[in-house]
């Protein structure tokens, strides 16, 4: 989505936005990519199945078997790392 579709439908200033674009990009939760004047931004799934799998791993205490079943979704199936 570009960044002016994201904004209108936040309701959010674009300034506003794009400092939160800059710090999701650095965490690698969101990734862009140039389309003609436009970027489009998207969710970086590598980065959010890694966050994801921080928080599971660090909530069970080292023990992600205990939260396995949350790992597994529609979502972790359809689009392999």
């Amino acid at each position: 989505m570009a960044a002016g579709d994201i904004a209108r439908r936040l309701k959010v200033p674009q300034n506003t936005l794009s400092f939160h674009i800059a710090i999701l990009s650095r965490a690698r939760l969101l990734a862009s990519r140039k389309d003609g004047r436009s970027i489009i931004y998207s969710v970086d799934l590598e980065g959010t199945r890694d966050l994801l799998s921080f928080l599971v791993e660090d909530c069970c205490h080292g023990r992600p078997e205990i939260c396995g079943p949350l790992m597994k979704s529609p979502v972790a199936d359809c689009c392999p790392a």
